[in-house]
């Protein structure tokens, strides 16, 4: 993530940001409706990892099975044009399996030489289902995959397609044979969705459409375009009040220095800069998926929960109190609102 997203935009033609925002609201737009035909219901879901991806992130979802995460993707590749696959963590998945491995081959002169065959994670949309099964020395090869763009196969850097993105998932019910997530890979990731059931209304949508012939979402951008609307959302500006409002919000979560009586009592560690950082990016992304040329103190309210719900810890007495992340952060939204 880009320490610096701010520094690109002071050289921008306003007129051509304008116009940049205007077509690439309507893409999104067409990219929206899209998933929509697929997707019943899951309205914040969706606008949530639209957002993710604008901002050039990875994304983890929570929720039970069956909700449609895994479509979701898959439904995300294809509208955005991106190659994408899929891997099913298990607790024997060894690194080898998601990076790549070399192997030694022998051509018909006899000469040896080793070739690297590459793994899932060479894609632009990695999907990685329920993400804390594996082992923590194969989180660690996805971290470096995550955070680099590359990876590292037999002492040799390999470059990763661009864009790269991982939707990661989690099943928050079933937690016998899980490795829980370091802090330094939950950081990694730009949001924590939270995927509850769908209303009544989207449910019966879906079960209208049981059996009946499955409505398919088209291409309505491709990987270029994608990355060309990353550095869009880069150069919109942000003005002194809402990084001020950032500021506060994640300085707010921090047990050491926050003036929050509740996160001093029951916070275990909070926000670091990089929760500072993935709202300054984010804040710009959702203003320009509703159309607006400048974020607000309200996208800062709308994402704070996505945004550090994963980037603090409750302390044990907290949890044995019945306190929740929800509430914490409902506090911290106070001292900005």
């Amino acid at each position: 993530m880009s320490a610096n997203p701010q520094d690109a935009t002071s050289v921008v033609n306003p007129a051509t940001l304008i116009d940049g925002v205007d077509r690439l609201g309507q893409q999104i737009a067409d990219a929206r409706a899209g998933v929509g035909r697929v997707i019943f219901g899951q309205e914040e879901v969706v606008e949530e990892t639209l957002i993710t991806l604008l901002a050039g992130g990875h994304l983890l979802l929570i929720g039970v099975p069956g909700l449609g995460k895994t479509r979701l993707v898959e439904t995300l590749g294809t509208v955005f044009g991106l190659q994408e696959r899929r891997v099913q963590f298990t607790p024997d998945l060894m690194p080898a399996d998601i990076l790549g491995s070399e192997v030694l081959e022998e051509s018909e002169s006899g000469r040896r030489s080793f070739r690297f065959i590459q793994g899932p994670v060479f894609c632009q949309l990695l999907m990685a289902d329920e993400i804390n099964r594996a082992s923590p020395r194969t989180q660690s090869a996805l971290l470096q995959a995550m955070q680099e763009r590359r990876v590292s196969v037999a002492g040799h850097y390999h470059d990763l397609p661009r864009p790269f993105h991982v939707l990661a998932t989690q099943n928050p019910l079933e937690q016998e044979g899980t490795y829980p997530l370091p802090e330094a890979q939950l950081d990694r990731f730009l949001m924590q969705v939270d995927v509850d059931y769908p209303d009544l209304e989207a449910e019966r949508r879906i079960l209208a459409a049981t059996g009946a012939e499955e409505d398919k979402a088209v291409q309505v951008m491709d990987a270029d375009t994608l990355m060309k609307a990353q550095q869009l959302v880069r150069h919109i500006p942000v003005s002194d009040g809402v990084a001020e409002a950032i500021l506060k919000l994640v300085r707010s979560g921090r047990p050491e220095s926050s003036p929050i009586e509740a996160v001093q009592r029951h916070v275990s560690w909070g926000p670091g800069p990089r929760a500072s950082q993935a709202l300054m990016l984010g804040v710009r992304a959702r203003a320009v998926i509703e159309g607006r040329l400048a974020p607000s103190v309200d996208d800062v309210l709308a994402l704070a929960h996505p945004m550090l719900r994963h980037r603090m810890a409750l302390t044990f007495a907290a949890r044995a109190e019945g306190v929740t992340m929800a509430g914490v952060i409902d506090s911290l939204c106070e001292v900005i609102a």
